[in-house]
């Protein structure tokens, strides 16, 4: 594959802002709420939001089956913070009716940190670029309670907790990459989605 057209499910939450940096790695992207959009794509991001809406709205819109068709035939994914629930193999505290992708052999705990005002920013080590941390922005973030044998973790905080992982062609943050200027882990996943 090319250059890969990434698509950014833009159902709700920050999907602007990751148009806007992957723009800025001019890469193409298109906003995907249909299956027709879906299929214009070679990857998505799931961005941050609200889970259990973005899971009824994935339903509502008929997008839902699709996009699990699509990531089970090797799709490369991109979560961040509510998109990182979305992938996950289990949701421990999610809604009765809210589902995920099991994309991903992680367990997640939502809103995990605390409340809107428990929101915070570190900067974090990130395992594959060793070169500076990673200034990270968490909003009433996830956090990753297991992880499977396959999955690398690429950024823990307190007490080892992860909040950055990878498997295969699927990439997850607690946090929200979008919202700050460092595009690596864009990037990062543009190259992912070039060899999926």
């Amino acid at each position: 594959m090319g250059t890969p057209v990434i698509g950014v499910l833009a159902l709700q939450g920050a999907v602007d802002l990751h148009l806007h940096a992957f723009a800025r790695l001019g890469i193409e992207t298109k906003e995907v709420r249909k299956e027709r959009e879906l299929d214009q794509v070679d990857a998505i991001v799931m961005p941050g939001g609200e889970s259990s809406t973005i899971s009824k709205l994935l339903d509502l819109n008929d997008l839902f089956s699709p996009l699990a068709d699509r990531l089970a035939n090797g799709m490369a994914a991109f979560g961040t913070c509510a998109g990182m629930i979305m992938l996950s193999a289990e949701i421990l505290d999610g809604r009765d009716d809210q589902k995920s992708f099991s994309a991903i052999d992680i367990a997640v705990r939502r809103n995990a940190f605390g409340r809107q005002i428990d929101s915070f920013e570190t900067d974090l080590k990130v395992n594959c670029f060793p070169e500076s941390p990673m200034h990270a922005v968490f909003i009433r973030a996830p956090i990753v309670e297991h992880v499977g044998p396959d999955v690398e973790v690429l950024a823990v905080v307190e007490q080892g907790r992860p909040v950055a992982c990878r498997q295969d062609n699927i990439l997850v943050t607690s946090f929200h990459p979008e919202l700050s200027p460092d595009l690596r882990l864009h990037d990062l996943f543009v190259q992912m989605a070039a060899k999926a």
